[in-house]
């Protein structure tokens, strides 16, 4: 079983190790890395992770425990630094500092997300737009299924591949054409999901900067303004925004749309005539977790209600969250979102860890995608302006895995490092202090990269 979960855990990280080398030579983002903690390339993986765990010496607790010592004195966070350290094969533990008590996770929060989601509903489902006819002929209904990563035209080499509204206007244009209809009314359905826009704990602020949109069932490149920037303003109505596209599209197909879409509930029983699915739930959790994609978490969380037979809102996801976590034997957790946005989240340092090594469990190949879908130090996602070779941190520069997370006060990272004798580590770090930042934490981190402890 150990064994198992080593293969596992390693061959997830060392993936990332094997493209840094390989597929990126000209940027040196592990420049300050000593050569011999190379992990084998990942070619070798089926063989190195046995190696790895008979010859990599385990960490000495108290020599780790020393280690961490100075840079946790040097970070300024005397009040709310939490943290908790387990070794990746044996689960064993390393560190730990106030490991039990719930903190503001910020985005760390997506971790559990990401674990609820794959464990109800499966790496494979995918999340459904559909078009349907309205209640009178030259009626069409836009019905929104809860994706928020729907886009309007098809780009090539993009992934994950995210479904458009051009796919959809053209498979819609064509059904209407067999019947003879060139001309329709537009309507929308954004009633899918019931309750507030706003979760409990969110300003309005967060979407005023471009952190989030206001929580849809229809929603066009998660609301953005300008769809290729992660922090880009939000439209004031992101269902509009959605139908207006998908007039647009069906225009270029040949279809007349009548004056503005209008917000309507489809009928029951609706016939269908065209639809579209999102990218699997795998690569919807991929996506969230690297960019930290506050929308993608929260359809994300509501697809979690609506399999548990929850409603699909704030709190129903919440109460089907939790439902999952004690089902997992996983305590530690309270969730007010999906995203980690919400001040009122509470998760201990040992609950995250928890989730990372379940992740890893090599009786559980469903939630692998949580790890797979870590950030890189210097290389990718969240982490990729961090652990720099002016930071402080670079020891930790391709050998650190992690989620970050962040608001005021708030700063967390939790996920994988290899120290410098090859074992692999789970971690997670977090601050609730006013003078918490990223920056502090991916010393922690990087502390553990460096580490000989054994």
């Amino acid at each position: 079983m150990r064994h198992d979960r080593a293969q596992a855990l390693l061959t997830l990280a060392l993936l990332n190790i094997f493209v840094l080398v390989t597929g990126v030579v000209a940027w040196d983002v592990t420049g300050s890395r000593p050569p011999e903690t190379m992990p084998y390339p990942v070619a070798h993986a089926e063989q190195a992770p046995a190696a790895a765990e008979s010859d990599a010496p385990p960490v000495d607790p108290a020599r780790l425990a020393d280690k961490l010592d100075d840079p946790m004195s040097a970070s300024g966070l005397t009040e709310g630094l939490s943290a908790y350290v387990a070794d990746a094969v044996t689960g064993e533990r390393l560190y730990a500092l106030e490991e039990d008590e719930g903190a503001t996770p910020a985005s760390t929060t997506k971790i559990v997300t990401s674990v609820a989601v794959l464990h109800e509903l499966g790496p494979d489902e995918r999340i459904t737009t559909s078009v349907v006819r309205g209640p009178a002929t030259g009626d069409v209904i836009l019905v929104g299924g809860g994706d928020p990563t729907l886009t309007e035209v098809v780009r090539a080499g993009t992934y994950p591949r995210l479904p458009t509204m051009q796919e959809l206007a053209e498979e819609t244009a064509a059904a209407l054409k067999a019947d003879g209809i060139t001309s329709v009314r537009l309507g929308y359905d954004d009633s899918l999901y019931p309750g507030s826009a706003l979760a409990p704990g969110w300003k309005q602020g967060y979407i005023d900067e471009g952190s989030t949109a206001a929580v849809h069932a229809l929603m066009l490149d998660g609301g953005r303004v300008h769809r290729e920037e992660s922090y880009s303003e939000r439209v004031s109505d992101p269902p509009l925004a959605a139908a207006e596209a998908f007039a647009r599209q069906l225009r270029r197909f040949g279809v007349d749309v009548e004056g503005r879409p209008a917000e309507e509930r489809a009928p029951d029983q609706a016939e269908e005539l065209a639809s579209v699915d999102s990218a699997p739930i795998s690569a919807l959790v991929e996506m969230m977790m690297l960019r930290s994609d506050n929308n993608i978490a929260e359809a994300l969380a509501r697809q979690v209600a609506i399999a548990r037979g929850e409603e699909p809102s704030f709190a129903g996801a919440a109460t089907a969250t939790h439902a999952v976590l004690e089902e997992l034997g996983v305590p530690g957790v309270h969730v007010e979102d999906g995203s980690g946005l919400s001040v009122k989240n509470r998760i201990t340092p040992r609950a995250l860890v928890d989730l990372l090594l379940l992740s890893s469990d090599p009786q559980r190949p469903d939630l692998h995608y949580v790890l797979s879908g870590l950030p890189t130090a210097n290389f990718s996602g969240t982490l990729s302006d961090r652990y720099s070779e002016y930071s402080g941190a670079e020891a930790g520069a391709g050998l650190v895995r992690a989620k970050t997370g962040t608001l005021n006060g708030v700063s967390t990272l939790a996920g994988l490092a290899h120290d410098a004798d090859g074992r692999l580590l789970v971690f997670a770090f977090m601050a609730n202090d006013p003078a918490a930042t990223g920056g502090a934490l991916d010393t922690l981190a990087a502390t553990l990269a460096e580490c000989g402890c054994s």
